[in-house]
Parts: structure tokens; sequence; C-alpha cells
């Protein structure tokens, strides 16, 4: 019973200390899965409003009004829809603060929204990030990710090991409990494990080691095409942090370059509705989202990806695509798309949508759904289990067990530490923490 034991006491502290973090991640992701679907509802008259003007003006004047209505702003990103969709415009100032304009068919602006408190922001910032944002944050919640894949694979081995799902005659409450917080654990682990996983290339830490390995060994990852160094949601993760290509042509337009980007300097850039149409030559189709340049030496990113985050643009993992145009010639520098893609970056290419609960339609979403109320409702009857162990009065914890650790124990923990870095480094913490209360309990006991 020692394995058994030290299971059931780690699978419990574990808990103890994520269940909090736990219950609130799958709160969020489960609002997240249907963004699009309150978003169409909520958003509504900007999304597909028309205004009330007849003129019709070009892409680049109603982009000049929006700049014009919104001193201190300019546009960074725009995101050309199918109908009934209208173009959306990021803008953004010096401070960093983003808005989103809308503009309808005829150009003519519609209204805009404060980027940070629309839903999908609002849910995925509370999912990645509690809302609060920081390194240490990112690092807490992919920490409790970490954990909840050991708390699910020690509940599995106890689940068998105790041969819990067994019906007996006369179980109390906490039996009964238990056993149903066992037999749905032990349902949804492999499908909660993909889940898990495939939402890790968003964590801090192990995301940059996925990443990072993806770049350094092309074939998993992608091939050197020069992508964007991007955090924006709108371009392929497989296409977003490498250097960007440079516009050949901008020492002819520009002379020396300028000491930081200014979004607003257009003078000698190629406007937006001839962009357009060298996007269009090279048989992009909508949706898609241009990123602008960034500096005077900087490209037009054009993109199409499966999981942008923004409603109405998402696709087909197969047709995600990134293209960089000249910003002053519009000549297409560069192109890379699913096709080019290596081992991993097609699996998160899949993966990041299967976990978003879009990559094949409504079943995905519920499959998504009944999962994460399952995993809640799992935690429920832990709580519950706790609770009447507490009121059986019985020990606030499982009991002790030596200090010796089986190889099976210290097989899994090294496997999931090196799987999981950040998780690893939480063992060496607490086997630190460990080592030392074990040097001063010794301490102490020689002492008396």
């Amino acid at each position: 019973m020692g394995n058994y034991n030290r299971f059931w006491r780690w699978h419990f502290y574990a808990a103890i200390f994520i269940t909090p973090l736990l219950i609130t991640l799958t709160l969020s992701g489960i609002g997240y899965l249907y963004y699009t679907d309150v978003e169409n509802r909520a958003y509504a008259d900007l999304f597909f409003g028309k205004s009330n003007k007849s003129e019709k003006l070009t892409l680049d004047e109603g982009m000049k009004q929006a700049s014009n209505q919104f001193e201190g702003f300019a546009v960074s990103k725009i995101i050309v829809l199918d109908e009934p969709y209208n173009t959306r415009l990021t803008m953004k100032n010096a401070t960093g603060d983003q808005r989103y304009i809308f503009l309808d068919p005829r150009n003519q602006l519609i209204g805009s929204q404060d980027a940070r408190y629309t839903f999908s922001n609002v849910m995925r910032d509370t999912h990645s990030s509690l809302f609060v944002g920081g390194t240490v944050v990112n690092y807490l919640v992919e920490l409790a990710a970490s954990w909840a894949i050991f708390l699910l694979l020690s509940g599995i081995y106890m689940t068998f090991k105790g041969r819990v799902w067994k019906k007996r005659e006369k179980m109390s409450p906490r039996q009964s409990n238990k056993r149903w917080h066992a037999i749905v654990g032990t349902m949804i682990t492999i499908p909660m494990i993909v889940i898990i996983f495939t939402g890790l290339p968003w964590s801090a830490f192990m995301g940059d080691f996925i990443y990072t390995a993806s770049q350094k060994y092309p074939s998993l990852g992608q091939p050197q095409v020069e992508p964007l160094t991007s955090d924006m949601s709108e371009v392929p993760w497989a296409t977003r942090k490498n250097e960007a290509p440079t516009s050949t042509d901008a020492h002819a337009h520009h002379g020396a370059m300028t000491a930081a980007p200014d979004l607003s300097n257009t003078s000698n850039r190629l406007p937006i509705e001839q962009l357009m149409q060298k996007v269009e030559e090279a048989r992009i189709t909508k949706p898609y989202s241009i990123v602008y340049p960034s500096s005077d030496d900087g490209v037009y990113t054009v993109s199409k990806s499966s999981n942008t985050g923004v409603t109405g643009l998402d696709v087909s993992p197969y047709e995600e695509m990134t293209a960089y145009f000249d910003q002053y010639s519009g000549r297409l520098i560069a192109q890379t798309g699913y096709e080019d893609y290596g081992i991993l970056a097609k699996w998160f290419t899949w993966g990041i949508p299967l976990h978003e609960g879009h990559l094949f339609g409504w079943a995905n979403k519920l499959l998504n759904t009944v999962v994460c109320l399952c995993f809640l409702l799992v935690i429920f009857w832990g709580i519950k289990t706790w609770l009447f162990r507490k009121a059986e009065q019985k020990s606030f914890a499982p009991p002790k067990v030596s200090n010796r650790l089986s190889i099976g124990f210290i097989s899994l923990m090294v496997i999931l530490g090196v799987i999981m870095p950040l998780f690893g480094i939480s063992l060496l913490v607490i086997a630190l923490i460990e080592g030392i209360l074990f040097v001063t309990r010794g301490k102490r006991e020689r002492t008396v």
C-alpha cells in the first residue's frame, strides 16, 4: 500500500492547492468555446450593421476618417472578412491601448470597442492569465495545468489499484462520492489530457520551449522562411515569433531609418486598397488579416489562421498561410503555408482549434463542453468525499508513508518532469524543501 498512499497524499495536496485555479480555467474555457456565438449576437450592430450615410468611401478614406475621430490612435491591423461581416480595424495608441473600429461595406464608420473588454478577450485573458497577466501569473496557470495531468494519472492508478469502481453493499456517502469521483475521472482522463496538452503552445514556459524546439529543428517545426516577429493572435502559431523579412525598397523611399516606428507615417506606403489587389493577385482569399509594418523597413503581413480568437476569421488548418508584402511596392516577398510546416507545427495547427472547440464545428464544442463539465463534477465529488471524510472524523489528510520512494513513482515523476519542464522544476523545489525539513528534523532529534 506504500505506493497507493503516496499517490493518494500527493493527489490530495495537489488538489488542495490547484482546485481554485482549475475551476477558474475550466469555466473560462467553457466560456471561450462559445465566444463566436456570443459575439455574433452581442455585437450584431457592429459586426453586421450599416451606416445611414450613402456615400461610398475607399478603405483608405475610411481608415483616415477613423484616425481623425480617434485622435492619438493609428491603424495597426485590418481584419478583412467574408460577407455579411463588416471590416474591423485594430487601432493602437502610444501607450499600447487598443480599439476595434468597424467599417460597413461603404467603409463608413459604424462604431468601436475597447479591445480589452470584448467577450472573447476577457475569456481568453482569464483563461490564460487570470485577466491579470504577468510572467508569475502565466507560470502559475501553466503549473496548475501541469499538475492537473498528475491528478488525472494518479487518479487512474488509485482507481484500478484500489478497485474503487466496484459497487459495494451499504456504501457510505463518502464511498459513493469517491466511487463517482473515480469512475468519471477515469472516463475523461484521455480527452482531458488531450485538451490540456493542445493548450500548452500558449503557455509561458513550455510554450516557448515547444516553439524553440520547432524552430531549431525545421523538420519538427517549420522552414526558415523569415516569418513575422509577433505576439498577435491573428498570425498562425507556426509563424508567429521568427525574424521578419524587410521591405527592400525602404531606403529608396525613406532614406535613413527612423529611430522608432511610426504607424501613422504612411506618406510613401502602398495604400491598403492597392495592397489588397496584390493580395488578390497572389490568390489569397477572404477571410484574412493585414498586420501593418512596425518600422520603415517592415512589411505588410497577410495571414490566414486556424486559431485567431477573432469572430469570423478562423479557417481550416489546411488553409493556414502567412505572406509578406513590401510596404512600398507591394511585391510579394515570401509566403509559407500549412504544407511547409513540420510535425510539431502541423500538430498544433490542428490541436489549437481542437482545444478552442471549432475544429469540427458544433460537435467539437459539445464534446469539449461535456468533458469540461464532467471535470467540474469530478472536482465537486472530490471535495464532497473529503468533507464526508471529515464528518466521519477521519484524519485531515491521507496517512503518511515511509520516506522510501519506489522506482515506479520516481519514473512517473521524471517522465512528467521532462515532458512538462515547469512541473519538473516544481518537483525539484518540493525535493529541496523536503531535504531541508529532513535535515532540520534530524538535527532537532539529535539535540533532544
